[in-house]
């Protein structure tokens, strides 16, 4: 058994168990379900497969496994859209509505499932009619408006794939998708609203398409804000126009289970992000099994809300699939939490009510809300008055998703929203994932504030330490050991890539990225990424797309970019910046709240705070050295030296301090002592940097002392990159910290 990999110190020994009341109402009450899976876990998906999906064509095979490739209900087929609408339709229940749906300024809509049927068979039809056949790629860039699930329905009612783009996202993240893709189509709208005016989206893919994406053939235009586009001919058409003449007559087609559904691009520690692919059968019936078991959902009577967009895998599968496969009542709301309705919008910004949540909850009566720890953080921060002053009893299960929620978060969102007598659902899953794989059940299991708790049933996770060794207890990386039916079947067009980012780790595993403990009872506590990727407010940011955007800008030379901890985001983005040319020593940047960001990175996500040095390590491969920066302190006192390009390493020091030494020669090693958290409190490290014979006049920062970490430390290959040449060496950095 391997010992504890990474460290951490939080004890959090306070329990929550279900309710008598609520267990005795709830779908699951019980391990049954748990215990099912561990004795035959592919009977269990099988059953819930056939239990909760309708079936053209049954499978044969419940799995195929041939490392790391799967397919599952082999030989199956079915149709999304009508799991998700037909068969309610046909079951009489097409007067139920599918989605609330309220737009920032106010206007509403009440979407029944016959109305969502008619208005995807009728833009299938459109899809059909502009030629795209079974197979095909279609790229969506549209605002939280129902003619998004009508897009996407749409595609998988007639086999072609959709990708979704994140509204927020560059012209330069459209086109790299699009080409990735190789999209024959993009469906966008005018604009959306956000924060009160209309956020332009066409004029984004216009920019997207004028440097690239040859691939696209037409851009189909919903006319959300009415604001002025450029319409280009034979090209760009209107949503409206093209929905007058289309036939509501739309036969679905059975697709095999695992046909292609969509591609979902996500952040990789490359710039080039990650093609993530989902197929048909597999998925959906993980993303149904979980949402009806996680969220206890009763369809004929409960109004469920997943405050999430739909550009992110959580919209995806909680928005759209899981939700209406199960038949279920959803909101959908197109702005931010702090835009209140159109009346209630007098004076300064500042002084605007932020209850629309709360609002929402009350006017709808919302049963199950599924937000962000970094939502919940915001909220606390604004107080418990606006949520007081709202009827919330109608809320019955309470979650989070996309990031670790801290104990007092959770707290607060239990007392002040759940009424103390909601159970939450803390949810550990990725893009990757497809669905839940880490959550409690709320009929079952006794929740720990800032826990996981335990995989769902038919999911399989272990920690390991650094050799891939089981760890029983403590801190390690967080693996899961047997496919699932959700998990992604590899990434566009780079099989290659999916084996070497997911399944070279650690032998016969699927590695999260994640580090985790595992404590006395056998629950997980998620500890966040390990890698190169942030996670900001439950996104996941390659630091290389931050780095590649900073330095497109002209008074920019070098950039290094991290995350780390904050209060509200979980992760924010810290920037080291090294300025050249006429703004090398007049950085007009610090003077200001940041920089003119270049039109490649979207404002919404500024780094913050911004730290100017003359220059900083580079990986081998061209990255920011994120664990030397994640070790730098911010508004604290730095060494600065000229140094030859250098190895550099840790080594521990037991008798403290040890005495700095000159460098009076080249090519003679010196020493910098530098101060790091351990397990058994602060500790002295030596920091040796050995000059090599390479070119002079490379520069680089090195901390006095380093920020506050643990005494887990990687090794990493890296490289120091100037103008004047370059050098290698090796480091060990701190790969965990409490705090940055």
């Amino acid at each position: 058994m391997g010992e504890p990999t990474i460290e951490d110190y939080y004890v959090e020994d306070r329990t929550f168990p279900p309710s008598e009341q609520f267990t005795a109402a709830a779908a699951l009450s019980d391990t049954s379900h748990h215990e099912e899976a561990a004795a035959d876990y592919e009977a269990f998906w099988a059953r819930q497969a056939r239990e909760l999906l309708t079936w053209d064509e049954d499978f044969h095979t419940t799995l195929e496994w041939d490392l790391p490739f799967a397919q599952w209900f082999v030989g199956g087929k079915l149709n999304m859209s009508v799991n998700c609408l037909d068969r309610h339709v046909e079951a009489g229940l097409g007067d139920r509505i599918a989605y609330f749906w309220e737009g920032e300024p106010g206007d509403t809509r009440e979407i029944t499932y016959a109305d969502l049927l008619d208005e995807v068979c009728r833009f299938a039809n459109v899809l059909n009619g502009l030629g795209l056949e079974r197979g095909d790629r279609v790229a969506i860039y549209m605002p939280m408006i129902p003619e998004l699930p009508v897009a996407m329905l749409a595609c998988t009612r007639i086999g072609v794939a959709h990708s979704v783009v994140f509204g927020g996202f560059s012209p330069d993240s459209i086109v790299d998708r699009c080409e990735d893709a190789e999209a024959r189509l993009v469906i966008t709208a005018d604009a959306g609203y956000r924060r009160g005016e209309p956020s332009a989206l066409k004029v984004n893919v216009d920019a997207a398409l004028e440097s690239g994406a040859p691939s696209v053939e037409h851009v189909v235009v919903v006319n959300r804000c009415d604001t002025e586009v450029t319409m280009v001919e034979g090209r760009d058409l209107w949503w409206h126009d093209l929905m007058a003449g289309a036939s509501s007559d739309c036969p679905a087609e059975p697709m095999d289970s695992e046909q292609l559904l969509y591609l979902l691009y996500t952040s990789g520690t490359t710039a080039k992000p990650k093609g993530i692919m989902h197929t048909t059968g597999g998925y959906l019936t993980q993303v149904a099994y979980t949402h009806r078991t996680v969220f206890d959902i009763r369809a004929d009577e409960d109004v469920y809300w997943c405050a999430a967009d739909i550009g992110w895998v959580t919209g995806h599968s909680y928005i759209v699939y899981g939700p209406l496969a199960n038949g279920c009542t959803s909101v959908m709301y197109e702005g931010t939490p702090d835009t209140p309705l159109p009346e209630f919008r007098t004076g300064d910004r500042s002084s605007w009510p932020r209850d629309r949540l709360w609002d929402i909850i009350e006017r709808y009566g919302v049963t199950q809300l599924y937000t962000a720890p970094t939502a919940i953080r915001t909220f606390m921060k604004w107080g418990t008055a606006e949520p007081s002053a709202h009827d919330l009893s109608s809320l019955r299960v309470l979650g989070t998703v996309g990031e670790p929620i801290n104990p007092e978060a959770w707290i607060w969102y239990h007392t002040h929203i759940g009424g103390s007598s909601c159970p939450i659902v803390d949810t550990w899953w990725q893009t990757e994932t497809g669905g839940h794989m880490i959550s409690p059940l709320p009929g079952v299991t006794t929740t720990k504030p800032g826990s996981a708790c335990q995989p769902i049933p038919g999911v399989f996770a272990e920690l390991v330490d650094d050799a891939g060794h089981p760890v029983a207890q403590g801190g390690g990386y967080l693996t899961i050991t047997r496919p699932w039916p959700s998990m992604l079947r590899g990434i566009w067009g780079d099989p290659e890539r999916y084996t070497e980012t997911y399944w070279s780790r650690f032998e016969g595993r699927y590695f999260a990225g994640d580090g985790a403990k595992l404590d006395e009872d056998g629950y997980l506590w998620l500890l966040g990424r390990v890698d190169d990727v942030m996670n900001v407010s439950g996104h996941r940011i390659s630091t290389t797309e931050v780095e590649s955007a900073l330095v497109d800008h002209p008074a920019v030379a070098e950039a290094a970019v991290v995350g780390a901890t904050d209060d509200t985001t979980g992760q924010a983005i810290v920037g080291y910046v090294i300025l050249g040319g006429p703004m090398r020593r007049r950085p007009s940047w610090a003077r200001r709240s940041g920089p003119t960001w270049p039109p490649s990175w979207d404002p919404s996500r500024d780094p913050r705070p911004w730290s100017w040095y003359p220059t900083c390590p580079r990986p081998g491969a061209g990255r920011s050295c994120a664990g030397c920066c994640a070790t730098w302190p911010r508004g604290e006192t730095w060494v600065t030296r000229r140094l030859w390009p250098t190895r550099v390493w840790l080594t521990r020091s037991e008798s403290g301090p040890p005495s700095p030494h000159r460098r009076t020669e080249p090519r003679k090693p010196f020493t910098s002592p530098g101060l790091v958290q351990g397990p058994a409190g602060p500790q002295w490290w030596s920091t040796s940097m050995e000059c090599c014979p390479t070119p002079r006049g490379v520069s680089t920062c090195w901390p006095a002392r380093p920020g506050p970490g643990t005494a887990s430390l990687r090794r990493q290959s890296l490289t120091l990159r100037s103008r004047r040449g370059f050098a290698s060496w090796s480091t060990w950095w701190v790969a965990a910290r409490p705090s940055c």
